[in-house]
């Protein structure tokens, strides 16, 4: 096991012809396949370039591209809108639909001895390994595994392994993965490559997919302040060095320290990609280590809709709310239908302010009794935009609102992490 590519550094601009190289080394160390398997994440993640390199994919391997299943994990299957706006016209026919519920087969589990050192005694069980059956027994030779390496709340550092073990992964093992770390703390794992679920998942690997023909095609894209989003890094390999390459080139690329912390803080999330608080949060996840004491996220977000990414979990959201760690930890343990969804409780943990800062959500379809039942704020989003001049191409950065208050301006956060200066955490 190897990288057989590697480009990039926190200067670099690749474009279509790195792509190409890219996946030229990756088929050639796979001995020119001749039945694929592509695994790219899903519009959600669209800035990963993934869309792009699943077409160029296509266009060199043709048929010997069979099959191509999107890395839902518990997210909805695209919609044809979605479809085009990640894969453009790459043939319909090759798309499969990951049933997370349904189609998957259990490898094995990671040891509850090796779970509880690698949480620190956080988290005792047993971690179960599943993939999508296609995955396991699908006859394919190659499967191309490609996304992005950016900071993340449950694993530290999204992507390599966890496209597989959760992204095409299963009930059991989705839901213990984001429990177990929403314990062990996102703000103690955001930003770094050797995080407790990371040596599980890398674990899982070495036990059980030794004969698994895999191989990562990993993207580190830099958000510049403008908005423009560009490619630092592309790394090819079936190596755990693949990652932890990649993971070092987006620690200086996607981690940000500003110099002074802010009392509030406002972000546009893209209405093409944030539907549902489920992912829109992420919008808290990755400012919550820059907000000062008493401060607060002002969060414009017209796409959202709902809350959670099903029917199920959207009731759970809608019972319980955002509340603190402690408060959610007893609905736990006393609540059956948590306790049967430990992705939901989560997420519950993962999207409160812990009462440190305000959370007013201005979200295009969910109403002020919706959005203040699950315990954050209403806001209008027109008259927000206006105040904030959010209509008016804000770069990243400090600027100053309609009542000459300084606030500091984050377009897209689900491409980065943002600290304070004073704060302990360091990307590593």
């Amino acid at each position: 096991m190897s990288v057989f590519f590697r480009r990039g550094d926190p200067q670099a601009e690749l474009g279509e012809s790195d792509f190409r190289e890219a996946l030229q080394a990756a088929f050639d160390a796979a001995g020119q396949p001749r039945r694929v398997l592509a695994l790219p994440p899903d519009h959600t993640r669209s800035d990963s370039r993934a869309g792009e390199l699943t077409r160029l994919a296509y266009e060199m391997l043709g048929d010997r591209l069979s099959d191509v299943m999107p890395a839902l994990g518990t997210h909805e299957a695209m919609n044809e809108a979605e479809l085009e706006y990640m894969f453009g016209d790459l043939p319909r026919h090759l798309i499969r639909v990951h049933d997370w519920k349904n189609d998957v087969q259990t490898l094995g589990q990671v040891p509850a001895d090796f779970v509880s050192e690698a949480t620190e005694g956080i988290y005792t069980r047993p971690w179960t390994a599943q993939v999508n059956r296609m995955v396991a027994e699908g006859g394919h030779d190659l499967i191309l595994s490609l996304g992005q390496v950016v900071p993340h709340e449950v694993i530290g550092m999204a992507n390599y392994n966890k496209n597989l073990f959760v992204g095409t992964g299963g009930d059991e093992g989705i839901n213990e993965s984001h429990y177990l770390s929403a314990l062990y703390g996102m703000e103690r794992i955001m930003g770094r490559c050797d995080t407790p679920l990371r040596k599980i998942l890398n674990q899982a690997q070495d036990l059980y997919c030794g004969d698994m023909p895999l191989m990562f095609v990993l993207t580190v894209v830099e958000s510049l302040a403008s908005g423009q989003k560009v490619v630092r890094g592309l790394y090819v390999g079936n190596s755990h060095e693949v990652f932890f390459e990649a993971g070092a080139l987006s620690a200086q690329v996607n981690c940000f320290v500003v110099d002074k912390t802010p009392r509030t803080v406002v972000v546009t999330m893209n209405p093409n990609k944030y539907k549902r608080t489920w992912i829109a949060n992420k919008a808290i996840y990755r400012t919550r280590m820059l907000i000062g004491d008493g401060g607060r996220l002002v969060i414009l977000a017209p796409g959202v809709k709902q809350f959670g990414e099903s029917a199920v979990v959207d009731q759970l959201i809608r019972k319980y709310g955002y509340r603190t760690t402690p408060e959610v930890l007893e609905f736990v343990q006393q609540n059956q239908d948590l306790q049967a969804n430990l992705g939901a409780a989560a997420h519950l943990i993962h999207g409160t302010p812990e009462g440190r800062f305000d959370v007013i959500y201005a979200a295009g379809e969910l109403t002020a009794d919706e959005i203040e039942s699950v315990g954050y704020q209403f806001g209008d989003h027109e008259q927000l935009s206006k105040h904030f001049g959010c209509g008016n191409g804000l770069a990243d950065g400090w600027h100053t609102d309609a009542d000459g208050e300084e606030f500091y301006f984050v377009g897209d956060p689900g491409l980065g992490l943002w600290m304070r200066g004073d704060h302990p955490h360091v990307c590593v």
